[in-house]
């Protein structure tokens, strides 16, 4: 049993390491299967979201030398969460869940994708720099 999640585990890191490559084959499938592109990038955007929540927050505790990158992705996402869920009460005098988990998760795409491209040319940029 060990060695099954060995494997998983890699085999995670790996496509976890280019979050693009989810997303392209996401899109691939979903979009010859169904054939509309919207639906196919929504789903592209909705999975590759965690694989990019699992790169930032190992790239946050390299770059910080801790251990809370995923503890703050995740606050991070509460507090937005919170705060839509007050603005939809506001307007409407009710919360939709399924709209605001939603609309959290395809905000945190956003943010870690900007997150993702930043932290990458760091690090690129540090391993250069020590190779000179």
């Amino acid at each position: 049993m060990s060695t099954i999640f060995d494997v998983l585990t890699r085999v995670y890191a790996t496509i976890a390491l280019i979050p693009i490559i989810p997303f392209f084959v996401v899109y691939f499938v979903v979009s010859t299967r169904g054939g509309d592109r919207k639906r196919a990038i929504r789903a592209a955007m909705d999975v590759t979201t965690a694989f990019l929540i699992a790169t930032v927050a190992v790239l946050i505790n390299l770059r910080l030398g801790t251990t809370f990158g995923l503890y703050l992705i995740i606050l991070i996402m509460l507090i937005v969460g919170g705060l839509i869920g007050n603005a939809q009460n506001r307007v409407r005098g009710q919360v939709d869940a399924a709209k605001l988990i939603r609309a959290v998760w395809r905000l945190t795409f956003f943010g870690m994708s900007v997150l993702y491209v930043i932290f990458m040319f760091v690090e690129i940029v540090v391993i250069f720099g020590k190779a000179a």
